[in-house]
């Protein structure tokens, strides 16, 4: 059985409380700080690069060869395309590297993208076949991550625009934040009264 496939919705939803709740109130604690971290965003190749290496180790790891001990739990069962794993075992940190060093464009946005991708599967493990409704609750916010993480893999420049427009207006920000902040404490309660 895979790690991921033990993972408690409780727990999971928990965590991902914590992040939402924390992130959104520094957004609306600190409106101006937050708002000059997210317009250095798209262009921080320091923390992309860093970000960048932690996606694709994850992604690695759910490669790993048999015999790592530790770092062979994640293994992921690929189906038809296990063969394809020890290209793959190659391929991913040179493509990690490649990235890191001749990659600058938008290098954060595309590793923040890579992780939504690569934080999606434990969000919808921890859910699968709950009996509860509300654990529809971490699915809606896994399958959004997917999706804003497509669009920050192959169009960085969309969350780059994205900030843009919330910058443009004091109330568009406060309301992305209230709204965000308002989701990880439905997620909180959900997990404290139900899950």
């Amino acid at each position: 059985m895979h790690p991921y496939e033990n993972l408690d919705l409780d727990t999971v939803g928990y965590v991902l409380a914590a992040w939402l709740i924390c992130l959104h109130l520094w957004m609306l604690a600190k409106p101006d700080a937050s708002m000059s971290f997210l317009r250095k965003l798209p262009r921080n190749n320091a923390l992309g690069s860093w970000l960048m290496g932690i996606a694709m180790a994850w992604f690695w790891l759910l490669i790993a060869p048999d015999g790592l001990g530790i770092l062979s739990k994640l293994q992921f069962d690929l189906g038809e395309f296990n063969n394809a794993k020890k290209i793959m075992r190659i391929a991913v940190p040179v493509a990690a590297v490649g990235m890191i060093m001749h990659v600058k464009e938008f290098i954060s946005v595309r590793a923040l993208g890579t992780l939504a991708l690569m934080a999606a599967a434990p969000l919808l493990y921890s859910a699968y076949q709950e009996p509860t409704i509300t654990r529809l609750l971490i699915p809606i916010f896994a399958y959004g991550i997917i999706i804003a993480g497509f669009f920050m893999v192959s169009m960085p420049f969309v969350l780059r625009d994205a900030i843009t427009w919330l910058d443009q207006s004091a109330i568009r920000y406060k309301a992305a934040s209230l709204a965000g902040l308002g989701y990880g404490v439905a997620v909180l309660v959900c997990a404290i009264l139900w899950w």
